[in-house]
Formats: C-alpha cells, structure tokens, sequence
C-alpha cells in the first residue's frame, strides 16, 4: 500500500473508481483498461496498482458504490414515519431501482468473472455493501409489511433478486435489438424499468401478504 494516511488513501481509491464511472458512461467494460482509467486521474497509471490490481477489482468497487447509494434510499424511505400500502411500497422500490440504471448495468455483467479476478479483501467488501442493501431492503419490509413473517420476507428476497439481474436487459435496449425483435416477428411490450419492478414487485408482495 502507498504511503499517506488513511484519508489519502480512500482518495485515491475515490478518485480512481469516479473515473471508471465517467469511461463506463461511454465505453464498454471490455473497451475500458487501466491505461485508460490512469489517464482520467491526477496520478500516474501505475500508481493505481497500490490501490487496484485489475481493472476487475475497480469495476466491483464501483458495484459495492451502486449498492451503498440503493441502501440509502431504502433507508431514507424505512426513515418516513407514515404507513404505505402494498402498492405505495411497490412504487417506492421500483423507484429507487429505476434510479440506480448502473447498478443494473453492472448486475447484467458476468459478475463470476469480476469477483474471480479480485482479491479476496476486494470482494469481501463488495460484498459487505451488497449485504447493507440487503439489510436495508429486509428493514423496509418489515417497517411497512409487519405481518410478513421472516419467512416471507426471506422469500421475497429469494424472488426478488433473481428479478433485478435480469431487469436490464429487459428495460434498456438498443435499435439494434428492437429490429431483430420486429423482424423476428417477436412482439414484445416494451416496458420501463420503473414499470416492469413496480409490477413484479406489487405481485410478489401481493402473493406474500
């Protein structure tokens, strides 16, 4: 690890992650490398292996981000004092789903892959932030559904997050994709990020209740 302080170092690793974000805005994770995330920084490229070893290690930091920003939506919903209905509930999550569209990009991904090429301390963080959203989401459930047994919400979470990694490529799609749809003769309902979990998650608790 670099010299400096603890500050200096979360910086550092800060500033790294931001410009991985930028690129991915653009580029395509296969386009994106170290050399290109170092020329977005203020550092040179081969100080970024003190903090990352692979450009795997950066994207999964990026994805534990994600996850800390949908957790803290969740929590500032669990925060409101007044009672929502199944259907508010419903509206509320799909909501802050639909404002997290990088952390579906990234849930898309071929997540094996990421994690294999991270070490062990990396990937132990990530998925410390994945289990903060779990626990945000599981306080949620039981702040506005307190009838939901364990059992239940344990179910919910069992369905729930098969749903989100495949929701955007379901929600997200190219003219490309639309083309060979209508020239498949496919006629698929197009349907919003907001609307399809809003759907999903208004029949899952529906069925739960």
């Amino acid at each position: 690890m670099p010299k400096g302080s603890a500050e200096l170092t979360q910086a550092r690793r800060e500033e790294i992650v931001a410009a991985c974000r930028k690129l991915y805005e653009t580029m395509s994770f296969k386009e994106i490398t170290l050399k290109e995330i170092g020329q977005q920084t203020s550092f040179t490229r081969t100080s970024i292996y003190n903090y990352f070893e692979t450009k795997e290690e950066i994207f999964l930091a990026l994805f534990g981000q994600e996850y800390d920003l949908f957790a803290e939506d969740l929590n500032a919903l669990c925060a409101r004092e007044e009672a929502l209905s199944l259907e508010e509930l419903s509206s509320e999550l799909a909501r802050a789903l639909e404002r997290r569209p990088l952390m579906l990009k990234l849930l898309s991904m071929n997540l094996y892959d990421m994690e294999a090429n991270s070490r062990m301390e990396r990937l132990v963080e990530f998925k410390a932030a994945y289990g903060r959203s779990l626990d945000a989401l599981d306080r949620c459930l039981t702040h506005f559904v307190p009838t939901l047994t364990q059992e239940k919400r344990q179910s919910f979470l069992c369905a729930f997050l098969p749903f989100v990694f495949g929701l955007y490529p379901y929600t997200v799609v190219t003219d490309k994709q639309r083309q060979a749809m209508e020239e498949a003769g496919i006629a698929y309902p197009y349907l919003s990020t907001y609307e399809m979990a809003n759907a999903f998650i208004r029949t899952l608790l529906g069925g739960l209740k």
